[in-house]
């Protein structure tokens, strides 16, 4: 990217974006801020606010966006479905592929800039003729995860300012204060944007209460109700009212079809593996990978399972039935199509939830990146 390009930056109103956009600025960009308005709540109406003082005291055009239809669609209904049907979704990850990255590229084009950016930490790295996304330079705010399934296409106008800064967000924040940038100070954004108090407050108001039914165990012994399997998250201990038990269940499974919430024993909650579908591949060795497993070897690399829990060891092979023209995308015609891994992991980890993404990292390179669609455990006791 060359000094003078123009640049559609996400002003979100925090202190990441509004670093960016001087950081940008600093090195010979022309910087457009676009506010993307997702929600219509009194959040975004001071997030907007901030962002144009913050466009204002640097000197920058400010447009709003609207893209409240777009995130319900592609965001918040999804988010409603995938509960509704037992799942644990990310809804952080669907939105950077399907709304805010998309609804940037759109402003992008409409306002004659030939690249977008946002304020996430992370990078981008080319790997021969294709782009991946990378760790960023300061680990414990790493979000290579919450771009993990964007598209080479979205990768090639995307520019991530804050990628490399070692020092990380107290540096972001000594930065805001010294350019005198009104959000200096404001406290980081809560993880779900479109949700104020609590995520099953949010859920019966579109309608989804679930009913009760069956707490079993793997073998189908029933220890106990349920009063909802939405109300259950994959590893849960508490709330769970199960009595006479010589030691604590753990949810490990939500059977959907049979309305029944599945529990173990401490020792069966960790997981061997997943099974991992919608797959998006990221740098040119992915085509190796593909290679590799296509012709029914493994590949070993490290996996996230989710945001915030560190990369493991694993192995990734695919399953025969994923051998087929399925939806996912393929970069390699001599490697067919690969919709599904088996991702198997060196030791057993604490457990993630379908609906949840794995990403998987060679070094700290993103390889593929897929949604969870269920757990590999092993034998379970009762």
């Amino acid at each position: 990217m060359q000094p003078g390009a123009r640049v559609a930056l996400g002003m979100s109103g925090g202190v990441d974006s509004s670093v960016a956009a001087r950081l940008l600025m600093d090195a010979g960009f022309d910087v457009v801020g676009v506010t993307c308005v997702f929600v219509d709540d009194e959040n975004t109406c001071r997030a907007v606010e901030d962002a144009r003082m913050v466009a204002e005291r640097l000197g920058v055009p400010h447009v709003v966006k609207d893209c409240t239809d777009r995130f319900a669609c592609a965001v918040v209904d999804p988010f409603v479905d995938e509960y509704a049907q037992g799942r644990t979704p990310s809804p952080c990850v669907a939105c950077n592929r399907s709304c805010k990255i998309p609804s940037l590229v759109e402003a992008a084009d409409g306002l004659g800039c030939r690249f977008v950016a946002t304020g996430h930490y992370a990078r981008i790295v080319r790997r021969g003729d294709r782009l991946a996304v990378a760790r960023s330079a300061f680990a414990a705010k790493d979000q290579s995860y919450m771009l993990s399934m964007l598209s080479q296409e979205q990768l090639a106008r995307l520019v991530l300012p804050l990628g490399s800064i070692a020092e990380g967000k107290a540096r972001v924040r000594e930065l805001a204060a010294q350019w005198g940038l009104p959000v200096a100070s404001k406290s980081d954004s809560q993880d779900i944007c479109f949700i104020q108090g609590s995520h099953l407050d949010f859920l019966a108001d579109r309608g989804l209460v679930g009913d009760p039914g069956n707490i079993v165990t793997a073998d189908g012994r029933v220890v106990g109700r349920h009063k909802g399997l939405h109300r259950y998250t994959i590893g849960q201990r508490k709330g769970l009212d199960i009595g006479g038990a010589p030691e604590p269940y753990y949810v490990v499974d939500k059977r959907a079809h049979g309305n029944e919430l599945v529990v173990a024993f401490a020792s069966g909650a960790s997981i061997a593996g997943v099974l991992v579908s919608d797959l998006v591949w990221q740098g040119e060795h992915a085509s190796r990978v593909l290679e590799t497993l296509a012709s029914g070897g493994s590949y070993a690399c490290s996996v996230k399972l989710r945001y915030r829990q560190a990369a493991v060891a694993c192995r990734a092979t695919v399953p025969d039935a994923a051998m087929e023209p399925l939806p996912g995308e393929t970069i390699s015609k001599n490697a067919g199509f690969v919709s599904a891994l088996e991702v198997v992991l060196d030791e057993p980890q604490a457990t993630t939830a379908p609906g949840q993404y794995a990403v998987l990292y060679d070094g700290d390179a993103v390889v593929a990146a897929g949604v969870i669609e269920a757990l590999r455990h092993e034998a379970l006791p009762l």
